[in-house]
């Protein structure tokens, strides 16, 4: 229970407060009852135009949890409409204070606290992760973002600026208008939370495309934000695929901005596809993101800490310390004590409070996972540990750990966003910033050493958008979030967040004096 706390303590305060005890931990609902499974539209649960639906299932067994509904570009078009309508002047929500939205959004956080036991049983139900996680990662950190950003409501404020002449000069911060959003199954309520919150406190509407495999509680929170007073047309959520719905947000000309969280390969095509009429684009895209160890660190928080920075979540984490440099002084022993840690760790039911690992969210990434680690034993990796399915009955996959990798390899490049460790040996701190840089991510970093000197030389010269300094996955929404490079562009979180959600208007006025 002590290990537990210590690994949830450090991705953040907001999981901290919670994290005291295992009996502040609610029984789960093993058998939740299911959310509408239709889309959400002027906050009106309707059918796909088409009528198809999809199957979502459960991971742990591959068992149909449930038939969404199938939205595509026909379904999009209507909930562009209500949000349109939603945003004209002289709607509800343009009517509404500022200080109004914040006063929604709080009502949706208290929402989401009411049924948070139900909404952490979904979660693990559609996507297959602990439920202690979920109750105390996934939820604390959506409801304390909900939090955040409903105290900046009010407080996007403008500048006077004085220009030459007699003129009166000022700023404004608008909201850019109907916000297409589209997230990821790893963490569906916190990406949920990362996209809505900033987007609703600036006066925005939002259509949001949910990841196929985890639709359900996504749809708890569409219907909790109509039972907290938002008005028609402000939030909507469509379920279904990518190449369709996801497709059809990217390129909509009445879209004015896209924000995605997912891979570098799709974030890719989703830029293109919103150059049509230059929207706004945000992007949180893939990682490969370097951990560096020295030979002075802790050594025994330093394996703790990156055992958590890589197999938090399944390993499913786009900021996961997956490129693991050691210095050459501790590397065996590094290497023993990571493959004694990983071998301890507790795969099983994600309902179980002792249950470290679940299974991956799909058969598709479990797929994915099992090829790269047969890159890795084929391209002259050393199979420490795991490397293999884990049982015949859903998508579990053994903790993994290779040794004596290349920089060259597959599992050291390629995104396998899984449990999966590679440990690679270091010399000299020159000779691991410049490796640590090769690399076409830039989404997160970090450094593990007792030497303050090393420490900032390492920390500002990594190129990511995050960097750990004796710590990891610290998250908190008043801490900026996005990458370098093919990391993506664009922030998530704190004050940079609420940038991409607004435009900037110069207003000047013409004053009695020499201009009349």
């Amino acid at each position: 229970m002590s290990l537990f706390v210590r690994n949830l303590g450090v991705v953040g305060r907001a999981f901290r407060q919670n994290v005291r005890c295992m009996s502040a931990l609610p029984a789960p609902n093993r058998n939740p009852s299911i959310p509408e499974t239709k889309l959400f539209i002027n906050n009106e649960w309707v059918p796909a135009v088409s009528g198809k639906t999809f199957e979502t299932l459960n991971p742990t067994n591959g068992e149909v949890i449930a038939h969404v509904a199938e939205g595509d570009k026909a379904d999009v078009d209507i909930a562009v409409e209500a949000a349109k309508a939603a945003f004209e002047l002289g709607s509800e929500w343009r009517r509404g204070d500022a200080t109004h939205r914040g006063i929604l959004l709080n009502r949706l956080a208290d929402l989401m606290e009411r049924d948070r036991a139900y909404l952490a049983s979904l979660e693990t139900l559609d996507n297959g992760k602990p439920y202690k996680d979920a109750y105390f990662a996934d939820l604390a950190l959506s409801i304390k973002t909900y939090r955040y950003f409903a105290g900046w409501a009010g407080k996007r404020h403008g500048q006077t600026i004085p220009i030459d002449g007699d003129y009166f000069a000022y700023t404004r911060h608008e909201p850019v208008g109907v916000c297409g959003q589209i997230i990821p199954w790893n963490f569906p309520l916190a990406m949920q939370a990362w996209k809505l919150a900033p987007a609703l406190a600036m006066g925005n509407t939002v259509v949001m495309k949910t990841a196929e495999q985890t639709p359900l509680s996504a749809n708890h929170v569409a219907q909790l934000t109509k039972e907290a007073g938002f008005p028609p047309g402000v939030v909507n959520i469509i379920t279904g695929y990518g190449p369709t719905a996801g497709a059809a947000i990217a390129g909509h000309d009445h879209i004015d901005k896209v924000a995605f969280t997912g891979s570098t390969e799709v974030g890719q095509l989703i830029h293109s596809m919103a150059s049509g009429n230059v929207k706004n684009v945000s992007l949180e895209l893939g990682g490969k993101s370097p951990n560096v160890v020295f030979a002075d660190c802790d050594f025994d928080y330093a394996v703790e800490m990156s055992h958590f920075a890589l197999f938090f979540n399944q390993g499913q984490c786009c900021c996961a310390g997956s490129r693991l440099y050691v210095e050459e002084a501790i590397y065996d022993k590094f290497v023993e004590a990571s493959v004694a840690r990983a071998q301890k760790r507790k795969l099983g039911d994600p309902f179980d409070t002792d249950t470290e690992q679940g299974p991956q969210v799909s058969l598709e990434q479990l797929e994915k996972i099992t090829e790269l680690c047969q890159s890795g034993k084929d391209e002259g990796a050393t199979l420490a540990t795991g490397g293999a399915q884990h049982g015949d009955k859903g998508y579990y996959f053994q903790p993994t750990i290779f040794s004596d990798v290349k920089d060259d390899m597959r599992i050291v490049n390629e995104e396998i966003f899984g449990p999966v460790m590679q440990i690679a040996k270091f010399k000299n701190i020159d000779e691991v910033i410049t490796r640590a840089n090769k690399n076409h991510y830039g989404l997160a970093a970090s450094v593990f050493t007792k030497d303050l000197e090393k420490a900032f030389k390492t920390g500002h010269e990594l190129r990511a958008g995050t960097v750990y300094v004796n710590c990891y996955d610290v998250l908190d929404p008043a801490a900026p979030f996005g990458g370098y490079k093919m990391s993506g562009q664009g922030r998530d979180l704190g004050e940079f967040g609420l940038e991409q959600y607004t435009e900037r208007k110069t207003v000047i006025i013409n004053t009695p004096g020499k201009n009349s």
